[in-house]
């Protein structure tokens, strides 16, 4: 598959069921799906031009929600809004996306504000995950 020259990977607990929440809070279009035995281990993801990967490394994996029940030092570093190890993606209604994720029950870590990247808002994700995404200009 060619695409960008830059594909973030990123690992959940519930490949299948991340990508779905995905596609209805943020509105990204599933590519590709790849089963083994009826679970979903990968799923690739986009947005326009950018495509992004979904994977499960294991069983013992488990994402930044429920990896901060039981480390403090987890815990501690999402009391902060900020984006830690996230995504940062552009959109062409930064308003009607914040409506969108907020009806889908994401975590809203920012309303809509003027920052680094222009206008934008931080959210996390169904397991934890943080994205910011910005007005593209």
């Amino acid at each position: 598959m060619q695409g960008p020259t830059l594909q973030p990977m990123l690992s959940y607990e519930d490949v299948g069921a991340a990508a779905d929440w995905l596609a209805q809070a943020f509105g990204f279009a599933e590519v590709r799906r790849f089963e083994d035995g009826g679970v979903v281990t990968h799923c690739v993801m986009s947005l326009d031009e950018g495509i992004f990967h979904l994977g499960n490394p294991g069983p013992e994996y488990v994402g930044p929600r429920r990896h901060a029940e039981s480390c403090e030092r987890a815990r501690r570093w999402r009391e902060t809004p900020f984006v830690v190890d996230g995504v940062l993606a552009y959109v062409d209604d930064l308003d009607a996306h914040f409506a969108r994720a907020r009806a889908a029950g994401a975590t809203i870590l920012s309303e809509p504000e003027e920052g680094g990247a222009g206008m934008q808002y931080r959210v996390e994700d169904v397991e934890g995950h943080r994205w910011m995404f910005a007005a593209r200009s």
